[in-house]
């Protein structure tokens, strides 16, 4: 079997497979390879829970792979707690489904009521809203520490530039309210953004024992430690240990115990992590402009489809083979600035998080010939649009070796219905 780039092939899928792919749905796509993701759920299995935070890939048949891996889900909004829905969890079964937001709308409101779904609240103004209507409802507190880190500012989800979560002088008054409303405090959460720095991973769990260890506190059952787990875009970025990952919090996890003389679960909650390596999106090379010294491939997915080099700087590594099969990634290698068909100067996938064109030394391609962007399986397919008014396009799924459909491509009349009354 030859495996293209088998450099920085994760998931072991062969050229043959690719072709039959782009033969059967046409590009662009998104294929998915289930066996990493069930790998990378194993790596993970010293916490006592590991909820999924669905917001990175949220097809209902990636959500139904977690659910049958014992790995619970995390919702943002309505939508993706009908999703999990779907997917089969059930709200009823040991917290299967945990709402987190810094707000409520009066729709989601009222499903989680109905539901009773537990609520990890992000703002005191959300425990007035619950708390007045929903008396003993399961709630976790999420903390803003006063400090944040993320392999982007836009990544960061702590300090006090981020939105996200109560910050920390407004603890003592969030107990005071959730014991004044009867409401159920289950858990603390904390999460300062994505990517791992141990140094800054170790101040979130002492600032976790520095708000937790508190007279006021009731017992809580849960200590969630969020998510942001990095993973390798690069090859030599370096893989997170997920082990020392685990001993940090368990060493404050024990704590914590000691404190409240209970044992306290630890959960945590990846995106990225389980599902970032387990996606590649396959295009194909549609035109080709020289324009003075800078060579321009330009293919038919656009920042519609992925929007991570645009909104963040992401790099994504670039495979190429050919059209008729050959893998190109021992050819001769040039700077490339990839772009897509938009009609927008931004729809480039070689630039920096400052919007500077960069370059990725890509084989010669022709005319015809497919390109392929690796660790695509988180924020991908989830940060879509129809942008240019271009539809989705399809998710395959290989599973056991059987590729199949998961979502398929978006017609374009189906846009246009939105619109007709």
């Amino acid at each position: 079997m030859q495996i293209f780039d088998k450099k920085f092939n994760k998931n072991n899928i062969s050229i043959k497979t690719i072709l039959f792919l782009i033969k059967k749905y046409k590009t662009p796509f998104w294929l998915y390879c289930a066996e990493n993701i069930k790998n990378k759920i194993l790596q993970l299995k010293k916490f006592d829970t590991i909820r999924f935070a669905q917001k990175s890939c949220s097809n209902i048949n990636i959500l139904k792979i977690m659910r049958y891996e014992g790995v619970k889900v995390d919702a943002i909004s309505l939508g993706e707690i009908e999703r999990a829905l779907t997917a089969g969890y059930n709200p009823k079964k040991n917290n299967d489904i945990v709402f987190t937001s810094d707000i409520f709308d009066k729709q989601t409101l009222k499903r989680i009521i109905d539901l009773n779904i537990t609520v990890n609240i992000g703002s005191i103004d959300m425990i007035h809203q619950l708390g007045s209507i929903s008396k003993g409802h399961n709630i976790w507190l999420r903390i803003n520490p006063g400090f944040g880190h993320g392999h982007n500012k836009r990544t960061n989800t702590g300090g006090e530039t981020s939105k996200h979560g109560i910050w920390y002088t407004d603890l003592k008054k969030s107990i005071y309210l959730i014991k004044k409303y009867n409401l159920n405090l289950i858990g603390i959460h904390m999460h300062i953004g994505s990517g791992v720095d141990y140094y800054h991973l170790q101040k979130v769990c002492n600032s976790m024992l520095n708000n937790v260890l508190k007279p006021y506190m009731p017992k809580i059952d849960i200590i969630s430690a969020g998510g942001g787990l990095s993973i390798p875009y690069k090859e030599r970025d370096i893989k997170v240990n997920t082990d020392h990952y685990f001993k940090l919090w368990n060493n404050t996890r024990n704590i914590i115990n000691n404190f409240f003389k209970k044992n306290i679960k630890l959960e945590i909650e990846p995106g990225r992590f389980l599902v970032a390596e387990s996606g590649i999106l396959i295009c194909q090379v549609c035109a080709i402009k020289n324009i003075k010294k800078k060579r321009f491939v330009i293919v038919d997915a656009g920042f519609n489809d992925l929007i991570r080099p645009v909104m963040y700087g992401s790099y994504h590594y670039i495979s190429a083979i050919s059209s008729k099969g050959k893998d190109m990634s021992n050819d001769l290698k040039i700077n490339t600035i990839v772009a897509g068909p938009l009609c927008e100067s931004g729809d480039i996938f070689t630039q920096l998080d400052n919007g500077e064109i960069s370059y990725f030394m890509l084989p010669i391609v022709n005319l015809g010939d497919y390109l392929i962007f690796h660790d695509t399986g988180a924020y991908g397919a989830s940060m879509s649009s129809n942008y240019n008014s271009r539809p989705l396009i399809p998710e395959i799924l290989i599973e056991n070796n059987i590729p199949k459909i998961i979502r398929r491509r978006q017609k374009i009349q189906e846009l246009i219905n939105l619109e007709l009354f």
